[in-house]
């Protein structure tokens, strides 16, 4: 196992009981560790040309900032209902249990960007599926998707079927 999937602490029963948490402050606060990790989705992109970059709020902020600021191009943030001050496209969702809505400004994209979208996580892969089609509303392609950790077991991949996925630690 690598020194990043060790590093990802399990919180046991949060948010709610029976949940298995992949806590990521662990890697985060180690200088080393969080660099890696950032170097080695960019190591996973090498050859894509990238316009943007999207990332869905909030942690995958923490890793699509980065990204976007090593290939030198824009960050993109798709924030929750409401968050953002100009005009926005939007997009509602299903969760495990309800659903949300995401938004991006309609201008943050340009008609045929190549666009990467990046988040901590790939779980059922409810929230990306919801971001792709924001991307999509402003006409960009998607180039890739990149995560951190994927839980498997949830089978997010396949409801992004046809997407170029990227992670860097399964569980």
């Amino acid at each position: 196992m690598s020194d990043l999937a060790k590093a990802i602490r399990d919180v046991p029963d949060f948010p709610r009981p029976g949940i298995l948490f992949k806590d990521i402050t662990t890697v985060l606060r180690d200088g080393a560790l969080f660099a890696q990790a950032i170097d080695e989705m960019l190591a996973r992109l090498s050859g894509k040309k990238i316009d943007a970059v999207v990332a869905m709020e909030s942690r995958g902020f923490i890793f699509g900032a980065p990204i976007a600021h090593r290939l030198g191009v824009g960050f993109v943030p798709v924030r929750k209902l409401g968050k953002l001050p100009a005009e926005t496209v939007s997009v509602e969702y299903d969760l495990e249990y309800g659903s949300a809505t995401l938004e991006m400004h309609t201008d943050a994209i340009k008609p045929g960007a190549s666009v990467l979208i990046v988040d901590d996580l790939l779980a059922t892969g409810g929230t990306v599926a919801g971001t792709i089609e924001l991307v999509q509303k402003c006409g960009g392609t998607i180039v890739g998707l990149a995560f951190f950790i994927e839980l498997t077991q949830l089978r997010g991949r396949d409801r992004l079927a046809g997407h170029d996925i990227t992670t860097l630690v399964s569980f």
